[in-house]
């Protein structure tokens, strides 16, 4: 598979997707977009693969939406939808939007922030489901600065990951957070040394690859995803219904023999 916007790798249980416009930040565009869903599919499908991290090339994690193509859309007069297949048409409603189908995707996607996140980079990266960041990492929604709004369902995700208030003050100022701010607030969830990022994350996502169960990986993902969006009734039935389930897998078969005879799991993900 060949990309002419994005790299991608595999390699011991973690599959790594990078974000390869350097020269402009990597600003996000409809090519881009479309590489990065192949990306994400060929990781998905691919039993070898426990966790995808996403991450950008050079300085920047993701300079927002690229200005020229955004220019081009408001001279032809249009909003910059596009037609889209959902991930997992079995995923709720709510994840079959090209911005936020990262939650429908069965196996963790962790962003390593390595630069500035703005505008649509900052939105992408909140539908994964950890941010690691470099210490030297800014974030900006920028929207307010462009005349636009809180798009790409970050006015859904930010006050659940940092509470309204502090939400409104990114949205509607448009400022600058840097990793420790963004760490202090709940934005980032764990912050390195710029050199150290990459080493790190690939780190966390092959303990998980090596130790962890894909079955639990999965449903626990999507049990918090769907969580956002159900009644406290709701989740529990839910989650006895999976608890029911889980006691009868391989995976949990394996768990229990892996602790008894003191030795490295291996999990199949049935």
């Amino acid at each position: 598979m060949s990309h002419s916007q994005i790299l991608f790798e595999t390699g011991e249980g973690v599959a790594t997707i990078t974000l390869n416009r350097p020269e402009r930040l990597n600003a996000w565009t409809e090519t881009m977009a479309g590489e990065v869903r192949q990306a994400v599919e060929a990781a998905a499908a691919d039993p070898d693969v426990r966790a995808i991290i996403l991450t950008g090339a050079g300085r920047g994690f993701c300079a927002g939406a690229d200005m020229n193509d955004l220019q081009d859309i408001s001279a032809a007069g249009g909003t910059g939808a596009r037609a889209f297949a959902p991930f997992d048409l079995d995923a709720r409603a709510d994840f079959h939007h090209p911005m936020t189908y990262f939650p429908s995707v069965k196996k963790p996607i962790i962003a390593a922030i390595n630069g500035p996140a703005a505008g649509m980079g900052l939105s992408l990266l909140l539908f994964c489901d950890l941010r690691f960041v470099a210490d030297s990492a800014v974030f900006s929604t920028a929207f307010s600065r462009r005349g636009l709004i809180a798009e790409h369902g970050i006015g859904w995700t930010l006050p659940r990951l940092v509470g309204h208030s502090r939400a409104m003050d990114l949205l509607l100022s448009a400022r600058r957070v840097g990793a420790e701010e963004a760490y202090r607030i709940g934005l980032a969830d764990r912050v390195f040394p710029a050199n150290e990022l990459i080493a790190e994350t690939r780190a966390y996502a092959r303990e998980l690859a090596d130790f962890v169960s894909p079955r639990s990986t999965a449903i626990i993902k999507r049990q918090l995803w769907d969580g956002l969006l159900q009644s406290l009734a709701e989740h529990m039935q839910d989650a006895d219904r999976e608890m029911a389930l889980s006691l009868e897998s391989d995976d949990f078969r394996e768990g229990v023999a892996h602790f008894i005879e003191k030795r490295s799991p291996r999990f199949t993900g049935g």
